[in-house]
Formats: C-alpha cells, sequence, structure tokens
C-alpha cells in the first residue's frame, strides 16, 4: 500500500519568521510609540511656526503625484496593450527605463537645464535678445512634473499586466451589447484592471512621501525635509522623531486609502476566457499622435535628462575626471547594494517559506510586520533605527563601564551594520511580495511528493522550490538591489563617517548647485541601475526584441 504523503512541518520555520519580523519592526514601532509620549513644547513650536505648512505641502504634493502617476501610466499602458502602432514594439518596454534612475538625478538635471544660466535659456536669450527669461513654474509644479515622470512606471508595469490578463471575449461581449471602443474600456476594461492601477498609483505617492532629494533639490518644503533639516540643522533629535511620527502616520493612511479604494472594487474576472486582447491598428494621424505621445513622455522622462547628464559628463572632463574618489563611491554603493539585496531576499524567503508552511495568524502577522518597512520613509526609518541601536550601545559601554572600568566603542550607531539595519528594514518588503508571488506558483503537490520520499522542509526548499524560484529570485535581488543604492535619506542620516556613496555623492554637489559636477555620479548610479531593470524587465517579459 503506496504511504500516504506527510503533513508540512514548519519545524523551526514559523520561529524563524517571528524572529526576523521582530527586531525588523522595532524601528517602525519605536517612532510609532513616541507620540504616545508627545512634547507639547516641540508641537507647539512646530505649530506656531512651520508645521501647518508641512502638512498642506505633503498632502497636495502626494495627491498631485498620484493623478499624475496615474492617468500618465494608466493611458501608456492602455495604448501600448489595445493598439498596434509604429514603434509599440519599442516603447512596450523602454517606457519602464525612468525606474533606473532617482528623481533626484532627474530634479538637478532639469533644474540645472532651465535655469536662468542653464543651457536652455541661454539659448533662448541668444535667439530672443538679452531680455528673455522662462517663467518660473514654481516650486510645486516642478517638483510633482519631475516625480510624475520618475513614478507612472509603478502604474505603467501593473496596469499593463492588468490589461494583458483581460480576455478579447470580454471586451467582445461589451462591444456586442452595444458599447463604443471607449464605452467598453471606461466601463469595463478599467473597472477589472482598476486594482492593479490603484496599488501602482499607492506605490508611486509613497515613493513621492519618502522622497527627500527632489523636495531639498527644488526647496519645496515637506515632512521628510523637515526630518532631515530638523536632525542635522538643529540637532534636535527629539523633534525630528516627532515629525517622524507624523509622517509615519501619512504612510499609514496612504496604506488604508490604498486598501479602501480597493475593496470596493467589485468588477471581478474569475479566469480570462479566449485569447487576449488583440491590438488594434491604428492608421494616418491616430497611429502618428500615438508614437509621438510615446516618444515624447520617453524623451522627456529619460533620454533628455540622460543626455545632459553625458553632455555635463564631457564638458567637465568626460573619462579623464574618473578618480579615485568617483570609484571608491561606486564600489560602496555596489557594496552595499549587494549586502542589502542579499541579506533581504535571504530573510524575505524565509518569511515566504514559513507562511507557505503554516499559515497561521502568528505567522501571517509576522509578515505583516516585516512588510511595514517599504510603506514608510527612509527619513523615518533611520530615525526608528537611531533609537534602539543607541539604547543597545548605552546598555554595552553600561555593561563595559561596570564589568572592565572603561568605556565601549559605538558598534551600531553610525556604523555600516546600522546602516544595512535599515535598507534591510525599508526594503525587506520588496524581496518578500516577489518571492511569496512565485512561490504561490509553484504547485503544492511537488512539497508532498518530495515529503513523501522523505525530505524534509529544508530539503524541499534548497532541491526543489529554489531551482524553480530562479526567475523570481533574480528579480527580487535586482529590485532591492535598484532601491538600495537609489535610497538618499536614510543613507544621509546614519551613514558612517568618511563612507559616500554615489547618491551622497549626487547630494552633496547639488546642495551647492554644481549640476554638472553631478553629472558623472549621477551617469554612473543610472548606469548602475539600468542592468538590473533590464534583467527585471526580461524576468516579466517585457524586454522582447521591437516589433514582436
Amino acid at each position: 500500500m503506496p504511504r500516504a504523503p506527510r503533513p508540512a512541518r514548519a519545524g523551526w520555520w514559523t520561529p524563524a519568521a517571528l524572529a526576523i519580523a521582530c527586531p525588523v519592526a522595532v524601528p517602525v514601532l519605536s517612532v510609532a510609540l513616541s507620540l504616545a509620549t508627545p512634547r507639547g513644547e516641540i508641537w507647539s513650536h512646530l505649530w506656531l511656526t512651520q508645521l501647518p505648512e508641512l502638512v498642506v505641502n505633503t498632502l497636495a504634493l502626494v495627491a498631485g503625484v498620484g493623478v499624475g502617476a496615474v492617468v500618465l501610466g494608466t493611458a501608456l499602458a492602455w495604448l501600448c496593450v489595445h493598439h498596434r502602432f509604429p514603434g509599440r514594439g519599442l516603447f512596450e518596454w523602454a517606457l519602464v527605463l525612468p525606474l533606473a534612475a532617482p528623481g533626484y538625478v532627474f530634479a538637478f538635471t532639469f533644474l540645472g537645464m532651465f535655469d536662468y544660466a542653464g543651457p536652455v535659456q541661454t539659448w533662448l536669450r541668444g535667439r530672443l535678445g538679452h531680455g528673455f527669461r522662462l517663467a518660473d513654474p514654481g516650486a510645486y509644479v516642478s517638483v510633482v512634473a519631475v516625480m510624475t515622470l520618475a513614478f507612472y512606471p509603478y502604474v505603467y508595469l501593473l496596469a499593463r499586466a492588468a490589461f494583458l490578463e483581460q480576455g478579447a471575449a470580454t471586451l467582445e461581449t461589451a462591444r456586442a451589447l452595444g458599447r463604443s471602443s471607449w464605452e467598453a474600456f471606461y466601463e469595463v476594461t478599467l473597472p477589472l484592471a482598476r486594482p492593479s492601477i490603484v496599488a501602482g498609483g499607492a506605490l508611486a505617492m509613497m515613493e513621492a512621501l519618502a522622497d527627500f532629494g527632489t523636495v531639498a533639490t527644488f526647496g519645496y518644503r515637506s515632512l521628510t525635509e523637515a526630518v532631515y533639516r530638523v536632525w542635522h540643522g538643529m540637532f534636535d533629535r527629539a523633534a525630528a522623531t516627532q515629525i517622524a511620527a507624523l509622517l509615519l502616520l501619512f504612510a499609514l493612511g496612504l496604506l488604508a486609502l490604498e486598501r479602501s479604494l480597493r475593496g470596493r472594487a467589485r468588477f471581478t474576472q474569475s479566469r480570462r476566457r479566449g485569447p487576449g486582447v488583440a491590438p488594434v491598428a491604428l492608421a494616418g494621424g491616430r497611429a502618428l499622435v500615438a508614437t509621438v505621445a510615446c516618444a515624447l513622455v520617453l524623451l522627456v522622462a529619460f533620454l533628455v535628462p540622460v543626455g545632459q547628464l553625458v553632455v555635463w559628463a564631457v564638458q567637465t572632463g568626460g573619462p579623464e575626471r574618473i578618480g579615485a574618489a568617483l570609484v571608491e563611491h561606486l564600489g560602496v554603493t555596489i557594496l552595499l547594494g549587494g549586502v542589502t539585496a542579499g541579506m533581504t531576499c535571504a530573510l524575505g524567503l524565509a518569511l515566504a517559506y514559513a507562511r507557505r508552511l503554516s499559515p497561521s495568524r502568528p505567522v501571517r502577522l509576522a509578515t505583516r510586520l516585516a512588510a511595514m518597512g517599504y510603506a514608510v520613509p527612509g527619513a523615518v526609518i533611520a530615525v526608528g533605527v537611531l533609537v534602539p541601536l543607541a539604547w543597545i550601545d548605552h546598555a554595552l559601554d553600561a555593561l563595559a563601564w561596570a564589568m572592565l572600568a572603561r568605556p565601549l566603542p559605538l558598534l551600531l550607531t553610525g556604523t555600516a551594520a546600522g546602516l544595512l539595519f535599515a535598507y534591510v528594514v525599508r526594503f525587506l518588503a520588496v524581496g518578500f511580495q516577489t518571492l511569496d508571488a512565485s512561490l504561490g506558483t509553484v504547485s503544492p503537490h511537488l512539497d508532498e511528493a518530495s515529503r513523501s520520499l522523505g525530505a524534509s522542509s529544508g530539503a524541499v526548499l534548497r532541491r526543489v522550490h529554489l531551482p524553480l524560484l530562479r526567475r523570481g529570485l533574480l528579480t527580487a535581488l535586482a529590485l532591492v538591489f535598484v532601491e538600495t543604492i537609489k535610497e538618499l535619506p536614510a543613507t544621509l542620516l546614519l551613514r558612517p563617517l568618511g563612507v559616500t556613496t554615489l547618491a551622497v555623492d549626487i547630494w552633496t554637489r547639488t546642495s551647492e548647485s554644481l549640476w554638472a559636477e553631478a553629472a558623472l555620479p549621477g551617469l554612473a548610479i543610472v548606469i548602475t541601475g539600468l542592468l538590473p531593470v533590464v534583467i527585471t524587465m526580461r524576468a516579466s517579459g517585457l524586454a522582447t526584441p521591437p516589433g514582436t
């Protein structure tokens, strides 16, 4: 008689998930708990001086970027999925390229291009007279425009995937009921894709909330910028923690809004019927408009800023200026990104596998706690990391005085360990969600067959799941690596003395308006992020040859 498959045994995976989630959740919880003991004098001072302006500016920024990214990303996804026009095969994957560069790189590039002494206004004055001057669009419009161009790929990727999952039969049924193409899109296609579009918009808004470099470059006052200014400018960590707690409330509010909007989306499709969506061939002026629209977005969002970086790099000496400092900064950036990606994906895989083996309430709670960091701005993570690390360092120092009668040097605060911990807290959700989704595609029958042959849960993971998770693991590593090398506020607040990444190098130069000097590190960070983005695109099936 054949032996029945043994039930899955979580073994030490459940305690491991709890052991991972608890320390990862401490920084976020430490900031949240600071609201339990509010400093009245700090809040009254903030309210009388800058708090109303910061709150209004932050709300306006998040709303503007959310609307812009949703409209632009959804429109481009609909255009590329449902229509065929010249260049569609190229634009379908090239429109993702802005993900390779952080928003603050594009911010200082556009600011350097369009300010009074920049190449654009200089060229215009040479042709229209020395008195010509472009109108200043204002910090808000500039920040929203740059962030929309930088973050629309989040909506584009998710909306494109949602549109592709819808079958042609659904649209054909709507058309048979007398709906026009536009009515079918508005009443059928858009509602079915609504949860994905909302998720992409929420990601864009969270990135806007967390962004520090772009708002600081344009001089736009926001809560994230205030945390850094109060911490480094006023050396008031208590006030910075209180502002960070308010910023945390904004992040949690965004999460609640995203879940609420997705929860109201009642249009569902149990499975895709028939073939996929057949693109409608555009001709004449409509084809020209579609091609020009996609080309214009790609030009403004990626090609023009990268081209300007190349021009500045050549003007300031080009490859001859690549010295030991830039090579060192590049090496530090790649090292931190690689170590963070490895650690984060290893921990994320442990969490995902523990939930697969034992989807109990403690494990589900642990994964939710571990995933909180990505919804929280880097400045908040930095403040939250410093509080427990400083407490541990003080406790160890007191213990050293009691036992050895001498002080102990700082072991965690201001060290690479503290910075790496902040990165893991910030990006663990990226690795976990990617690997959890990949594990979900593996049939449970493979686990049962392996266990019936006597394999342990660890052996099943090593011999069965890991070979099947290569694409998902590669995608997770690439995404975490790109996010890490772009992270600025946490790096600025927690980096050890003498350690400079490409992001910090760019910030140091642009804070002094040295736009051309920041071109080489800007190009370096774009090129460093391009390869992982291409890997991610290939893994998702986007990087296909033009015309296919």
